[in-house]
């Protein structure tokens, strides 16, 4: 049971879950159908973070207000709503400011938060591994710095639940130097773990590395399973995985490669949030090629597309190999709506990793961007050449070694930017390369 003042109100609630209204602004002219699909998206966000939206707002106005963000008459309206529906929680769309933070808890005298402070609890729920915790733990910080004045002294009287996990409720009495503090500790800490991860990398170069990218919950950790049998955990909710799980698999030639499955994108992700999860995502940045994910059964998929191709762009790996993979194509009934995008995208590959669909035919893609951009070559090894050996393991992924009278017979395959360094050291013995 859980206590809440609700205006003038002191009420006990048994409900688990949080009652919330969710609020978007657009500006005059805004397309009706994308601002309520962003209040769906935002409903998804809140009943991932176990709260119930019991009241979907929306207002055009010419400019938000600087002061409310909403206009008056609106704010007045929503007070009543929160009498009448004991509503414990209002969620904006957008980010808020610290002062139009503060004057909406006034006013509504219920807890008030922004999509990042949302995402941000989201985040603070589903990291499991240390890096995860870090990361997110600077990010809240990070977003709280500038909020940590007056507005923070209601959360040890009255407020608990959704906004309020990680720091938000041990750093309410802490003044703006410690915060900034904390934040380079944990700065440095994500810093040392980042050289782990850059060494782990190192040692699995000579392998060709995917990186599934894409919206949240576009499928990418059931593609992961489907792939490589790597029991990711899946779950039909938005953020279901934060942590970053890599795994070795057989391409169709027959060589090892890695695949990595990395935390979804969302529209308006918080930039602390990206700039925290920088060493998570590096697993994209040092892919050589990228698997772009799509829920295509979802009605906005092509903004879903966008959005991520931006997130890419500004992570500055918008250049790198793609595979565009419209996943779920068995949850759309039309036959003729898979033809029409098909003929708008004819290069993607239509895949239901839940139903194991067109999942081989993805392999052979993938193995096709493999060859693009490396190199098989055939060779036997002297054995008085034995001290190639290791070096070449170090750049070179071995498809097959056997042992014959004459030396070592090699096949391989060696990354494009890799091959001066083995047409160096293994020119003079090469049998055929392609």
């Amino acid at each position: 049971m859980a206590t809440y003042i609700i205006g003038e109100f002191l009420y006990e609630l048994t409900e688990t879950k949080e009652t919330a209204v969710a609020i978007a602004i657009g500006r005059k002219g805004t397309d009706r159908e994308t601002a309520f699909e962003h209040l769906s998206e935002i409903e998804s966000l809140a009943e991932t973070a176990g709260a119930d939206i019991i009241e979907k707002i929306y207002q055009e106005l010419d400019a938000p207000n600087p002061a409310t963000a909403i206009g008056k008459g609106k704010v007045e309206e929503i007070k009543e709503l929160i009498l009448e529906k004991l509503v414990t929680l209002v969620i904006f769309d957008d980010e808020l400011s610290p002062a139009q933070l503060r004057n909406l808890e006034n006013a509504f005298n219920v807890k008030v938060i922004d999509r990042s402070g949302l995402i941000l609890d989201i985040f603070a729920k589903h990291a499991r591994s240390l890096e995860a915790k870090v990361q997110v733990e600077l990010a809240q910080l990070q977003y709280i710095l500038p909020r940590l004045s007056k507005m923070w002294t209601h959360l040890s009287k009255q407020y608990g639940g959704i906004g309020t996990k990680g720091p938000g409720e041990t750093q309410i009495e802490t003044d703006r130097r410690m915060v900034k503090t904390k934040i380079q500790k944990l700065k440095e800490k994500l810093g040392d773990i980042s050289t782990q991860r850059e060494q782990q990398r190192k040692a699995r170069k000579e392998l060709t590395q995917y990186a599934l990218v894409g919206y949240t919950n576009a499928g990418k950790s059931t593609l992961m399973n489907a792939i490589t049998d790597a029991g990711v955990y899946v779950e039909d909710k938005l953020f279901a995985t934060l942590d970053t799980t890599v795994r070795a698999f057989t391409l169709p030639g027959g060589a090892k490669a890695l695949l990595s499955d990395t935390v979804g994108f969302i529209r308006k992700l918080p930039v602390n949030l990206v700039a925290s999860f920088r060493s998570t995502l590096a697993e994209s940045t040092k892919a050589d090629i990228l698997i772009h994910v799509v829920d295509v059964s979802h009605k906005f998929f092509r903004e879903h597309i966008k959005i991520v191709n931006g997130t890419l762009e500004g992570l500055k790996i918008n250049l790198k190999p793609t595979i565009l993979v419209l996943n779920k194509v068995d949850l759309i009934e039309d036959v003729n709506d898979i033809r029409a995008i098909e003929s708008e995208f004819p290069n993607a590959i239509f895949t239901s990793a839940e139903r194991n669909i067109n999942i081989q035919k993805l392999l052979e893609v993938m193995q096709s961007k493999a060859d693009e951009h490396s190199k098989t070559a055939s060779f036997i090894l002297p054995y008085s050449a034995m001290s190639l050996v290791n070096p070449l393991y170090s750049y070179a992924d071995i498809i097959s070694r056997e042992d014959k009278d004459e030396g070592i017979s090699f096949e391989v395959r060696i990354k494009e930017d890799k091959y001066h360094i083995f047409e160096h050291n293994f020119g003079k013995f090469l049998l055929n390369k392609e």
